[in-house]
């Protein structure tokens, strides 16, 4: 078969169309037949080598992390599902995998799709929206009459951040560009703050948390506007030894640096009162039946940017690093 190969650690280069062969599903497993996978920036991030230090993939590998398909053939001990269920998965981050034909996946880490749902639309929501689920429920604990900020609303986290903050009850405020302003607007937000001509830090006061997704300065200027024992969370910034020790259970070495790294964005975050704590999400199939419930029932909306051929692979991520989509990517097969 042919997948999209991660050969090494660099630039766009570094990933290709090649054969490989096709994988067997073992023990607990499953063998879907990818018909969409969607494109996200932790993908070119690891591509790049940014992510070696957390981790270390044995190059090379298929690429790609999420998922639509239809189940071909089950390994012994699955229970949950049968073939030719139509399902969705966010994939083993050691193992990748989506950017193929088939796709070899942990029944753990797998969900029925949502009934409403096409295959690009649904291939779209497993990393983005358990990020946002897991950042929302997980971390800032949102409950109703909460005021939260999501930075970069229009994109494929923020999107599904916006619907579901809203879900949970709070009031949002988010930062978009002009041509973004509608679609956040139409999701639910509130405050919608033009970043091009406004400083969201001018504007807001005594919010109960933040979603950074967008990092730098956006980041460090997130604990200005929480109240004191506010939180920020963030999957743009720098991860922190919380992230070593919860997220990917490293040893001290790992704890060590990522402490040491993050000390500046720590040090801002106590001047404010405030906390602070990078969020890897993980893999769950119970939260993504929680979102395609969510979906089914008209709580959640995915928002599609693209739609490429798998074979424009290539073409697809170079949209995608420009940095200007609205909702998620995808190629389909």
């Amino acid at each position: 078969m042919q997948a999209y190969v991660l050969t090494r650690y660099g630039d766009a280069s570094a990933m290709e169309l090649r054969d490989v062969p096709e994988p067997a599903p073992s023990d607990g497993e499953m063998l879907i037949r990818v018909r969409a996978a969607g494109l996200n920036p932790i993908d070119y991030k690891i591509r790049d080598g940014k992510m070696r230090l957390l981790n270390r993939l044995d190059l090379p590998m298929v690429a790609g992390s999420e998922l639509s398909g239809v189940v071909d053939r089950i390994g012994a001990g699955v229970t949950r599902f049968a073939v030719g269920d139509r399902v969705f998965a966010r994939v083993d981050k050691t193992r990748l995998g989506a950017y193929a034909p088939f796709v070899v996946v942990d029944e753990t880490l797998v969900a029925k799709m949502p009934k409403a749902l096409d295959f690009a639309d649904a291939a779209g929501l497993p990393l983005a929206g358990l990020t946002a689920l897991q950042a929302l429920r997980d971390e800032l604990a949102v409950t109703a009459g909460d005021r939260v900020f999501i930075s970069g609303g229009a994109g494929g986290v923020g999107t599904l951040a916006i619907q579901l903050a809203v879900w949970m009850g709070a009031k949002v405020a988010t930062t978009a560009s002009p041509r973004g302003e509608e679609l956040v607007r139409s999701l639910g937000a509130e405050t919608v703050i033009d970043y091009r001509t406004q400083k969201f830090e001018d504007l807001l006061v005594d919010y109960d948390g933040a979603f950074d997704l967008t990092g730098g300065q956006d980041l460090m200027n997130s604990f200005a506007i929480l109240k004191r024992g506010g939180k920020t969370v963030s999957i743009a910034g720098v991860p922190d030894a919380t992230t070593a020790r919860v997220d990917l259970g490293a040893g001290p070495l790992v704890t060590a640096v990522l402490w040491a790294a993050s000390a500046k964005i720590r040090r801002e975050a106590r001047r404010r009162g405030a906390g602070y704590r990078y969020m890897f999400m993980h893999p769950s199939g119970e939260d993504l039946g929680l979102l395609a419930d969510l979906v089914d029932k008209g709580k959640l909306k995915t928002v599609s940017d693209r739609v490429f051929p798998f074979e424009q692979i290539a073409e697809a991520f170079a949209y995608l690093e420009q940095g200007h989509a609205k909702g998620k990517v995808v190629v389909q097969m």
